[in-house]
């Protein structure tokens, strides 16, 4: 479990690092599912990228890494509302090229089990986290 755990951690942060530095060279990209109601589009997409890196970067320390995962899980639910958006108009899925099965039927759930994932890193000493499962 530790070794899974270890490897999921880096897995993470090489994602959210990865996807962080996105929102700066591809912002259209993250702009195209902004929901109108939303200010500021472009700001809130390099907040939310610098957020991303920021975090990704925290989840593969130890010492920051329980505040990170929760700092992830309160990133996700913050742009939950985009993914909605982008579920349920054709405009955004036109324009980052997605079907609407996978915007709703596949994006919409993994946000949840990344969720998930922050919440299990967010429990930082493998010893503790061992002995509850025996």
């Amino acid at each position: 479990m530790k070794t899974i755990k270890l490897i999921s951690i880096y897995l993470l942060s090489i994602g959210y690092v990865y996807v962080g530095f996105r929102h700066f060279y591809d912002p259209d990209f993250f702009l195209a599912i902004m929901p109108p109601y939303l200010p500021y589009h472009l700001p809130l997409v390099y907040i939310s990228g610098a957020f991303e890196i920021f975090l990704g970067i925290g989840l593969c320390l130890k010492k920051t890494r329980k505040y990170s995962a929760w700092g992830i899980i309160a990133l996700l639910l913050a742009v939950y509302p985009a993914n909605i958006y982008l579920a349920f108009n054709e405009e955004p899925q036109q324009a980052i090229d997605i079907s609407a099965f996978l915007a709703s039927w596949v994006r919409l759930p993994l946000q949840f089990v990344l969720i998930a994932f922050a919440y299990w890193h967010s429990i930082v000493d493998f010893s503790k986290e061992e002995k509850m499962i025996k």
